[in-house]
């Protein structure tokens, strides 16, 4: 962290810019967030102290400040692959200097230092459109934190953490993240896509979200997959039968079929560079061998992958990724059930690490695709009693979501073709609420159409907090559908 900046240009001398150095060689935090995948290069973030810390009325002092300080270095080697450039600005030119230092792309953290530090900073921070997120420390941190929904209502991208929580720093560190990051990333798509009509074209997705779409050329697939090594195969297929707790339909060449598609889409990935996957081809690869196991693995690794060719919502899954360092769960909207005020959740192609790739795999049976009836996919059973939050991107300006709790995980009986494999029924709040504002209103004309409308991501955890945040960040409106 200040790489760029003496003690002395960040904060003076004494207890402070002493605190800096050594905080840089503590330990990681325990309950930072999961360092989102790996980019080509250190995403800086511009951390700036705003205002003149001097321990005075409603202004921090060096040793009200020093803990924060200790938290932001923390903060950057938990993360990993971000670089803090830190100073302290208390007018428009201090402010612009350290802009300079860290660079076009970085966006900021502005720490409120001094009664009205962020008022003096900010709106340089607007001229030049970075996105900002506030950390203000409640009565000790100043006045002017009641700005920034005013700034936001102007258009401006910014969101506040207010709160004496210094666990709260790395959390808006890492969703700063995400916009360079969403900059930085490519995603494979093979046509027919789907979802709403925005996200189809790559010019307006790399204009609103800076996300590059990469179509995978023709026949490349069938040529990948062609050369995948036949031991691998076996190798791979060999894991995902030993690991399942029981194999239902699936024969052992099925499986290795499946695992075959895997280690092609795997390639794929790697040859592209890229950081997402979605296949609107997924029916047509079927005889070939079944992707739905690769897409698992993918999501399992930190690599977002959408099947039926739902941009839409494997921009969601890109985005908190980044933001959470887990993937989430793309399905069918399998219904609403009134009676027991619940949701149903259903796909093929469900991850097993749902607390990100370090975390625990859920138990799952093999099955056979209940739609053509052969092949090999998961059917994962998830934890009962798990709060999950349910979101998706759409006409690259909303963020949909609601909240729930897994109630029931079944188990497809042998024999039964109907629905698809992983399910989740969920509890929610209001299910006649939830039918009613099914698509938050922002769906418009795309409410008829069937992918537009009918798919939702789930990640375990409420993630609502963490959803307004980015919607903030990114400049995209949060509507609650429950």
């Amino acid at each position: 962290m200040c790489e760029h900046c003496t003690r002395r240009q960040f904060l003076g001398t004494g207890a402070v810019g002493g605190m800096v150095l050594a905080a840089s060689h503590l330990a990681a935090q325990p309950n930072a967030p999961a360092p989102p995948p790996a980019a080509d290069a250190k995403i800086r973030i511009c951390a700036v102290i705003a205002g003149k810390p001097a321990g005075r009325s409603w202004g921090l002092s060096e040793a009200e400040l020093a803990p924060i300080l200790k938290a932001l270095a923390e903060a950057e080697k938990s993360l990993g692959n971000v670089e803090i450039v830190a100073g302290q600005a208390a007018n428009a030119d201090e402010m612009a200097r350290l802009l300079a230092k860290a660079g076009p792309a970085a966006p900021v953290l502005a720490i409120s230092a001094d009664i009205f530090g962020l008022s003096s900073v900010v709106p340089v921070i607007f001229k030049e459109g970075r996105p900002v997120a506030v950390f203000h420390l409640p009565v000790l941190g100043g006045h002017d934190w009641c700005l920034v929904k005013p700034w936001r209502e102007e258009g401006h991208r910014i969101t506040l953490f207010n709160t004496s929580d210094l666990g709260e720093l790395p959390r808006a560190i890492a969703l700063l993240s995400v916009v360079p990051r969403l900059r930085q990333s490519r995603v494979l798509i093979s046509p027919p896509l789907k979802g709403t009509p925005e996200s189809h074209s790559p010019e307006k997705v790399k204009a609103r979200l800076g996300v590059e779409l990469l179509p995978i050329a023709d026949g490349r697939y069938d040529a990948v997959l062609g050369q995948v090594d036949p031991a691998a195969a076996e190798a791979e297929a060999k894991r995902w039968l030993d690991e399942a707790q029981r194999v239902v339909e699936p024969t052992r060449e099925d499986v290795v079929k499946a695992a075959r598609a895997s280690l092609a889409l795997e390639r794929l990935i790697a040859e592209n560079r890229a950081n997402g996957l979605c296949v609107g081809t997924c029916m047509s690869w079927l005889p070939r061998g079944f992707p739905c196991l690769g897409f698992s693995r993918l999501n399992d690794r930190g690599i977002p992958a959408a099947c039926d060719g739902d941009v839409d919502c494997v921009l969601t899954m890109l985005m908190l990724q980044y933001a959470l360092g887990r993937p989430g769960f793309l399905g069918n909207a399998a219904g609403v059930d009134t009676a027991r005020n619940a949701f149903h959740l259903a796909h093929c192609s469900a991850p097993q690490r749902m607390e990100g790739p370090a975390g625990p795999k859920a138990p799952y049976l093999l099955r056979r695709h209940a739609e053509v009836r052969g092949g090999a996919v998961t059917e994962v059973h998830y934890r009962v009693g798990q709060t999950v939050t349910f979101t998706k991107l759409v006409h690259l300006e909303t963020l949909l979501v609601f909240t729930g709790k897994i109630i029931e995980v079944p188990e497809v009986p042998k024999g039964d073709e109907r629905g698809c494999r992983t399910e989740i029924v969920a509890e929610v709040r209001d299910a006649e609420k939830l039918l009613e504002q099914w698509g938050g209103g922002a769906l418009g004309a795309s409410a008829k159409d069937y992918y537009a409308s009918l798919h939702r991501v789930a990640y375990y955890g409420d993630q609502r907090r963490t959803i307004r945040h980015l919607g903030h960040l990114l400049g995209l409106r949060v509507a609650e559908e429950c």
